[in-house]
């Protein structure tokens, strides 16, 4: 059996061209890749697409790539988390597509799942439905989402083996369980790199069938929060 290939943070950006769609996990700044934010924030890369719960904060996170102007377009639930995201909204430097967050969640996992879309009732006559198909379901108003996808998923996790299968921390197993199943390519973060036979099956989210690559994090937890160890 093949093994997957361990990556330097480096080479991610061979994987990652300008106007990509990228689908990042997180909540706020838990379970959030920073490592990789950190090297997409380096480089000169343009026009992307985030597709995250939300923006980061201002200067950390995904608000790095905001204020590196690395981006396009921010599709997500939260962005009022980062100040930095509303004003670039209001200046008309950054295309915004709020979805509520459950709705966010199921059009990833379509995405992953070989679903074009599904029907839901939130966020039926307001300004978020405007334009989308409306079909009446059991006397019942529903709207249609399209399902999510991505070129290239970041995601971040407490454990991975040496195959890709990955565990996560707690309010970590958020967005990234779905995103990593809705890339075309998948690169995962993680803390600790354990070897074949280490991870218990019961406590494997994520088979390593959907992980491609593997990049040892620079940051280390210290009470509660994450840090730059370097």
């Amino acid at each position: 059996m093949k093994l997957k290939k361990r990556l330097e943070e480096t080479e991610i950006l061979k994987f990652i061209k300008d106007g990509d769609q990228l689908l990042v996990g997180g909540f706020g700044l838990s379970g959030t890749p920073l490592t990789l934010i950190d090297r997409l924030a380096a480089s000169s890369l343009k026009n992307l697409t985030v597709v995250s719960n939300n923006l980061g904060e201002p200067g950390k996170g995904l608000g790095k790539l905001l204020t590196g102007n690395l981006l396009k377009k921010a599709i997500g639930s939260y962005f009022t988390t980062n100040r930095d995201a509303v004003q670039a909204w209001a200046d008309g430097n950054l295309e915004i597509q709020l979805i509520p967050q459950g709705t966010l969640a199921e059009a990833v996992r379509c995405g992953g799942a070989g679903i074009g879309g599904f029907y839901t009732k939130t966020a039926v006559g307001t300004q978020l439905a405007e334009g989308k198909e409306e079909k009446i379901i059991d006397g019942e108003r529903y709207i249609f989402e399209k399902a999510i996808k991505g070129d290239v998923s970041l995601i971040k996790a407490q454990k991975a083996d040496r195959l890709g299968n990955l565990v996560y921390d707690h309010t970590g197993r958020n967005f990234n369980p779905v995103m990593a199943t809705a890339g075309k390519i998948v690169i995962a973060e993680v803390d600790e790199i354990v070897e074949i036979g280490t991870l218990s099956p019961s406590e494997i989210v994520t088979p390593h069938v959907y992980v491609d690559y593997i990049v040892q994090s620079n940051y280390a937890k210290k009470g509660g929060v994450y840090v730059a160890s370097s």
